[in-house]
């Protein structure tokens, strides 16, 4: 593209990426957070209608993520395509309308967010925290949860229907709990495992 054609796209492309007077800012002066936002505005300069994002909110701060989640949804909302790779899978479930869980190169499942947190997990999850939890989840959580993993002192119990684990939870004073919906990260760790990747 020449000067002549690029130009007059800037003030809005910095305005889009929240950078607004910082047009004669020099770029090593830039945080990370702005560099990156700078990086979106530049990929927008020629308006394309293929967008393709690798990780684009890897080490911002929560403001400026929200900020990048924003402008990414207005993107979409004007029709463009967004090929996004992320490992942050609340990123993935708020902007992706499909996506795909990859492991080691391969497909593991594909489809909308909230169809593949249906078809692959239990509607709600406890977490339950302690020195003893552990071995509570070994002989006492069967009974309560459809399935159970163990990382640490965390075992995540997961269950259509959390009242009878919570009531006998109440009993424990020692174990302190977390109720939540299931979600992508929950979908994420059952198709690829707890096991640390390098």
């Amino acid at each position: 593209m020449n000067n002549a054609d690029i130009r007059p796209k800037i003030p809005e492309l910095l305005e889009f990426a929240g950078l607004a007077g910082k047009e004669n800012a020099n770029i090593r002066t830039l945080s990370g957070g702005m560099k990156r936002r700078l990086t979106l505005a530049r990929a927008l300069v020629n308006d394309p209608d293929l967008l393709v994002l690798d990780e684009p909110t890897t080490g911002l701060d929560p403001q400026a993520r929200h900020l990048i989640w924003e402008r990414l949804k207005r993107l979409l909302s004007q029709g463009k395509t967004i090929l996004l790779t992320t490992h942050f899978m609340d990123e993935a479930e708020r902007l992706c309308q499909r996506l795909a869980i990859m492991d080691a190169g391969r497909m593991m499942t594909i489809g909308p967010p909230r169809e593949l947190i249906r078809e692959h997990i239990e509607a709600q999850v406890v977490e339950v925290y302690g020195e003893d939890a552990p071995i509570w989840a070994l002989n006492q959580a069967p009974a309560f949860a459809q399935r159970v993993e163990v990382s640490g002192e965390t075992a995540f119990c997961y269950v259509s229907d959390a009242t009878a684990l919570l009531q006998h939870l109440a009993d424990k004073p020692q174990l302190r709990t977390l109720h939540r919906p299931a979600n992508l990260e929950d979908v994420f760790l059952k198709l690829t495992g707890r096991d640390l990747r390098d």
